[in-house]
């Protein structure tokens, strides 16, 4: 592994602190981290201080899902919701900050994602966009933090699809010169990275993760997520209903491509449903198992097309701690250790946030962060808009 993560630990070349704050399609709360990376050029070098987690109140996780979706009064609703979400992001920093015994003015920037609601690059005008809900300015006016947010509107002006980002953080951190890697982060959405050995990197969004099992377990059930995958696999997978979904066009379209909640949501699958005969018979847990099954056979069809060559899958974001999950997608990737990113230091729910840490280090160093192998922008961009203190 070329870069180094120590955890609580002290680096004589670690001299700059950031805050990154993530929360994703899944929708369940923020992640943030405190992390010192290093100033210095070279390989990268990095301590993760500290990691707090906050889960969104019902009411404005609600919202957030009902903003995916046309609605009334959007522009009043969004707003406010923005508002909301910053001042969860501003209670992450500081709980980050006291436990480290840190102030405001010791860290250089927040790198701060945003909740993605609608994500249409390319689409309508040509250029389209990307929106991720969040009062940048009231975070950082509340934090007394250097704000960097908006981190993926540069790269879909650029003619980009915004996303994913992480390809480039994945190659900084877990590349290995002259070495084939595979990074799979499962979050609502999946995406994956492709480290080549020669040095190229693609990546992109496979398809559903973690949204889909997660609507369907909270409606049947009333847990918002399926533990580690148990009620899936009390279940038979229904071929017709797996071949129906698989049979979606986006499967079959090749990188650069995106994806997000405007496409994968409870309505496209009630669509599905319908087209299934008799599939208003199954078992409830047999339709868990099926898409459970959808997620675990468009991960691993990505990976043995893009990323054929490693011999090892790292799998990040909640979807790492759905062992029904993770040993589908090992049973259909014979010869593909597939293991957690945390078996590598880094625990699968602060690979995005550190990501996000890293990108406002990019941002406050003018180094672009984009990959256009991966967006299919027309150049490498710097990716943020700052929102400052002072």
């Amino acid at each position: 592994m070329q870069a180094l993560v120590l955890f609580g630990g002290q680096n004589a070349r670690m001299n700059e602190l950031y805050i990154g704050l993530m929360s994703g399609t899944s929708m369940d709360g923020v992640d943030g981290v405190l992390v010192s990376i290093s100033a210095e050029l070279g390989p990268l070098c990095l301590t993760v201080l500290a990691h707090s987690h906050q889960a969104f109140a019902g009411p404005l996780a609600a919202e957030l899902l009902a903003l995916n979706a046309p609605g009334t009064d959007e522009l009043h609703r969004a707003a406010l919701a923005g508002n909301e979400l910053a001042r969860v992001y501003a209670r992450v920093a500081d709980a980050l900050l006291q436990a480290t015994g840190s102030v405001p003015a010791e860290v250089r920037a927040i790198g701060a994602h945003g909740q993605t609601v609608r994500h249409r690059p390319g689409e309508f005008d040509g250029i389209g966009y990307t929106l991720q809900l969040l009062n940048a300015a009231l975070l950082a006016e509340t934090s007394g933090i250097d704000v960097v947010a908006d981190l993926r509107s540069r790269d879909v002006a650029a003619g980009g699809q915004g996303a994913p980002l992480v390809p480039a953080f994945h190659r900084a951190f877990f590349g290995v010169p002259g070495k084939a890697g595979a990074v799979l982060n499962i979050g609502g959405i999946s995406n994956l990275t492709a480290l080549r050995a020669e040095g190229t990197t693609i990546g992109f969004d496979c398809g559903p993760g973690n949204a889909l099992m997660d609507h369907w377990c909270l409606r049947h059930t009333g847990r918002p997520f399926d533990d580690a995958g148990a009620w899936a696999a009390s279940g038979k997978v229904h071929r017709p209903l797996l071949q129906r979904l698989a049979s979606d066009a986006y499967f079959a379209a090749l990188p650069p491509k995106s994806t997000g909640r405007d496409h994968f949501n409870p309505k496209w699958l009630d669509g599905q449903l319908r087209q299934v005969v008799n599939a208003d018979a199954l078992p409830v847990e047999s339709v868990q198992a099926t898409l459970t099954e959808l997620t675990a056979t468009v991960c691993a069809a990505a990976v043995g097309t893009h990323a054929a060559e490693s011999g090892e899958l790292l799998v990040c974001g909640g979807g790492a701690f759905n062992s029904h999950l993770m040993a589908r997608m090992a049973a259909l990737l014979p010869g593909v250790r597939v293991a957690s990113t945390g078996d590598l230091g880094l625990p699968p729910t602060q690979v995005e946030a550190v990501a996000f840490a890293w990108l406002a280090r990019a941002f406050v160093r003018r180094e672009c962060a984009s990959l256009p192998a991966v967006t299919g922008a027309s150049g490498a961009r710097v990716l943020g808009s700052l929102n400052p203190t002072g």
